[in-house]
């Protein structure tokens, strides 16, 4: 008796299979695979995967969301779409500390469904007739599926009004002041951590650069994100190695420049969607943060405490002193009300934003110097040698030039009395050397016009201002394209090197492992009463564990790929090496290029 008979005689509902491992049947019988191997790999009956490989081009044709396990007759690619778009947008808004909403997501979905129908009748394709696309509308039972779908777990049913908001900080202000007196916490020992988006290679829309980047298929877009987490005290004397989360693990281009992640002027660490997880915080916080704070309270002599301000990001996690190291028991944690960011987070007053001032500024005189210096002109710098190791640099330098004056400014909302702590003579000094905003942006515009650039104040404004304003439809499809090409990259050029361990451990037992993770979760989430501390404990155990066992099981299937590419570019001939001795001519670059 099959399994499917089984299956329908003791009454156990049948297990279906996500669009993903499809997708992954499919390309096995593409690379050479027969039924019968792929049935006994994934422990189906051959006429299942018959039937996968016999629907191939629907399936291929439809790039499900999250979750997706069946193609419905009420769903379309735009639906698809919309839920994956949706999602990078959650976490977008998650990253800068934002509570979001049913409504939100909702009136978001909505809107993200309308600009994709739109855009597929514009150009003719699926969707031009009411009969190929479904309406959408975003129920409560939709919002539902989504959710169980996605694994999100931080959405607010019923936000509060922004009026109260300010009541909320008005109250956490009282309580924040009273505990900075009961604690005797000094300037020198309170510190702020934020997390931001930064779009490390992008120009203002009017220069020339950006149009012809629009134009080019299958080019790097311009909005490669990468994140920040920024940390630094209320005395502005400290600042912390500043936390990096980026798509790779190791880019190309750290191999090309032979670097050494420890000894980067940041804390490396790699996502595929380029978010802060609370397993890379926490390992942040106990590798650099405390390592730092401790030595210099011992430097200056001052009392072994300390104060860390966080907001209520899902990467910061509740009851975050429990995973601190024993050496670092002396760091305390205090979460700000949830929607004060904005009214409180001192990061957020204006030391984002002077940071990426900053960094546009260092890089348009990079930029500057090289088209100075060598024979390189702007677009041959910028479309082959501006790599995330340049990028690196110019942040390393963005960074130390966030002022002293800046970061103390930054605790007057939140701390309002925090000045009469400051030494008046340093402060005056400080304001004396710190630089104009309107100095930095000056000095933008006249390196950009003397490159050829067409750019003024208001491009340099809305460029800065673009990395907070809110993402759009075009936004999202090009950070969701970005994610696709790193991941191309990886697959043709190696990528990441293979990880610790992998031989212990076979593909069949890390995949049996994630199952039992799928059931188990499930069966938390319908069965225990305390829904929001059991997601909290699940997703550390993601984050933490298993995150590493799906890195390798993904490694293993790039190189996989890896080898079937090089198989089928040997079998071309003596062509392709032509070809690539061309490109490799074509790329090489003066060596002054890649110094400082």
């Amino acid at each position: 008796m099959d399994t499917a008979t089984s299956t329908n005689i003791t009454g156990r509902r049948k297990k279906m299979i996500s669009m993903a491992t499809k997708l992954e049947i499919i390309n096995k019988y593409e690379g050479g695979a027969r039924i019968v191997s792929i049935a006994k790999e994934y422990g189906r009956n051959q006429s299942t995967i018959a039937t996968i490989i016999k629907n191939k081009q629907s399936i291929k044709a439809n790039k499900a969301s999250k979750g997706m396990t069946i193609l419905a007759s009420n769903r379309c690619s735009i639906h698809n779409e919309m839920e994956r778009l949706l999602l990078l947008w959650i976490k977008e808004k998650e990253i800068r500390g934002d509570s979001i909403t049913q409504s939100a997501i909702s009136h978001k979905a909505t809107a993200l469904f309308d600009d994709l129908l739109e855009a597929q009748r514009d150009s003719g394709g699926e969707g031009t007739s009411h009969q190929t696309v479904s309406e959408f509308k975003a129920s409560n039972g939709w919002f539902e599926r989504f959710k169980r779908r996605t694994g999100i777990h931080s959405v607010i049913r019923h936000g509060e009004a922004a009026s109260s908001d300010k009541k909320e900080a008005n109250n956490f202000l009282k309580k924040f002041e009273e505990l900075i007196s009961n604690e005797g916490y000094i300037p020198q020992q309170v510190f702020n951590c934020d997390e931001t988006g930064l779009f490390w290679k992008k120009l203002p829309c009017r220069t020339y650069i950006t149009a012809e980047e629009k134009k080019l298929p299958g080019h790097k877009p311009m909005k490669d994100r990468l994140t920040l987490a920024l940390c630094a005290n209320a005395s502005g004397d400290l600042k912390i190695k500043p936390l990096l989360v980026y798509h790779s693990e190791n880019p190309r281009a750290f191999k090309a420049h032979k670097i050494t992640k420890d000894r980067l002027a940041v804390f490396w660490k790699s996502n595929s969607k380029a978010w802060v997880t609370r397993a890379i915080f926490i390992e942040w916080i106990n590798v650099c943060f405390g390592p730092a704070v401790r030595e210099y309270l011992d430097t200056n002599n001052l009392p072994l405490k300390c104060l860390l301000v966080l907001d209520n990001a899902p990467a910061h996690p509740p009851g975050l002193e429990e995973n601190l190291h024993s050496d670092f028991s002396f760091i305390k944690v205090c979460y700000l009300p949830p929607n004060t960011t904005p009214l409180l987070q001192p990061m957020d007053q204006q030391v984002i934003a002077n940071f990426k001032k900053l960094y546009t500024k260092q890089l348009f005189r990079r930029c500057f110097e090289v088209t100075e210096s060598t024979q390189l002109t702007l677009r041959e710098f910028w479309k082959v040698h501006f790599d995330i190791v340049q990028g690196l640099k110019i942040v390393e330098k963005a960074w130390n030039e966030v002022s002293k004056q800046t970061l103390k400014s930054s605790w007057k909302m939140l701390w309002p009395g925090v000045e009469a702590n400051q030494d008046a003579e340093d402060s005056q000094e400080e304001i004396i050397l710190d630089p104009t905003s309107e100095g930095d942006v000056t000095e933008i515009v006249s390196l950009g016009m003397a490159m050829g650039l067409v750019v003024d104040e208001a491009d340099i404004d809305n460029l800065i201002e673009e990395h907070r304003e809110e993402l759009t439809t075009e936004d999202l499809k090009e950070l969701e394209a970005m994610q696709g090409i790193i991941v191309q990259e990886e697959q043709q050029f190696g990528g990441d090197e293979d990880l610790e361990g992998t031989e212990k451990t076979t593909s069949t037992e890390i995949k049996e492992a994630l199952s039992w993770y799928e059931n188990l979760t499930r069966f938390i989430a319908n069965k225990h009463p305390e829904k929001v501390l059991t997601s909290r404990a699940m997703d550390n155990v993601n984050d933490t564990c298993l995150s590493y066992f799906r890195d390798i099981l993904k490694n293993r299937q790039k190189q996989t790929r890896l080898d079937k590419f090089f198989k089928r570019k040997v079998s071309k001939g003596t062509d392709d090496d032509s070809e690539c001795n061309k490109r490799a001519r074509k790329e090489s670059a003066p060596e002054e290029v890649l110094s400082d």
